[in-house]
């Protein structure tokens, strides 16, 4: 059952690939500890007993709470789905209950450590070096996630008015507006982009040097590459680089439910896990401006 779920997840859910590809990981281990322990070779047969004794032998190898989370989430979809094309009549997942895992706090970049990166891309003239440079600012100045960084069509980005639509989650479409200094590093990179011997990906923004669509463990190296050279943060990814925006506006005042929708959430929760940093600028500011407040600590 696992192959026409995938396909749920897929045509009828819109999740994207990469999420798909981790769900069908998470099924496929289970269903191998299922045979392995058990010697089980129908998933639809699990009981909670045997999810009770994967999520032991999780934890006893080392596995985060978090990610020990993330899996059984995998496996709640996965028996919702069969109950509703009548596979089974019950879940075994209805006695399961969340680990308790720790807030994870993602450290943002400082101003100047993006600064410092885009003034290291500002002489950037060739096109791997404007591709790269636009790559950053784009990240920076929108907040968008790497796939939808790579999911980006020529038809999507309107330079004359100064907006990016951009495909989130469950095909949801967002519109954001650009500011002057990517638009101006977008013409660069597109006359650039002309001039490459053959495109064989021509409906997207961002190509590699062959002219194909630039793929995503390449915009986590070029990342990677920039950042970890000015910041001594464990992460240097894509996704640091989302928080920093989120983080950034929240810190300049700006409001959660404008930054929700730039970010393309869902709801307020998710995006209220950016505003750990913004309290924190602001105690900052009331400890040096209260008169009472021990402006030496």
């Amino acid at each position: 059952m696992i192959e026409p779920f995938t396909e749920y997840l897929l045509r009828e859910k819109n999740y994207s690939p990469l999420t798909v590809q981790a769900y069908r990981h998470d099924l496929e281990t289970f269903s191998g500890f299922l045979q392995d322990e058990y010697g089980i070779t129908s998933i639809e047969s699990t009981t909670y007993q045997h999810i009770r004794a994967w999520v032991v032998q999780l934890v006893e190898s080392g596995v985060s709470n978090r990610s020990i989370n993330r899996k059984t989430s995998s496996l709640n979809t996965f028996f919702k789905f069969l109950l509703k094309i009548e596979a089974i009549d019950a879940s075994p997942m209805a006695k399961h209950k969340v680990l308790k895992a720790g807030k994870k706090v993602q450290v943002p970049f400082s101003e100047a450590e993006l600064q410092t990166v885009l003034a290291e891309l500002s002489d950037a003239s060739d096109f791997t070096g404007l591709r790269n440079r636009l790559i950053v600012e784009l990240f920076y100045a929108t907040g968008i996630r790497r796939i939808e960084l790579v999911q980006i069509k020529l038809v999507n980005i309107d330079l004359s008015n100064r907006t990016l639509k951009v495909l989130g989650k469950r095909n949801k479409e967002r519109y954001i507006p650009l500011i002057d200094s990517v638009v101006d590093t977008a013409r660069q990179y597109l006359e650039a982009r002309q001039q490459l011997n053959h495109i064989q990906d021509p409906d997207y923004l961002f190509l590699t040097q062959k002219g194909l669509k630039i793929y995503e463990n390449l915009v986590y190296r070029i990342i990677n590459r920039y950042l970890s050279n000015v910041s001594s943060k464990a992460k240097t990814s894509p996704h640091i680089i989302r928080h920093t925006f989120a983080t950034h506006l929240l810190n300049e005042g700006a409001n959660l439910n404008d930054v929700k929708e730039l970010l393309g959430h869902t709801s307020l929760a998710a995006t209220q896990v950016y505003t750990h940093n913004s309290i924190a600028e602001l105690k900052k500011a009331y400890a040096s401006a209260h008169p009472r407040s021990n402006k030496e600590k």
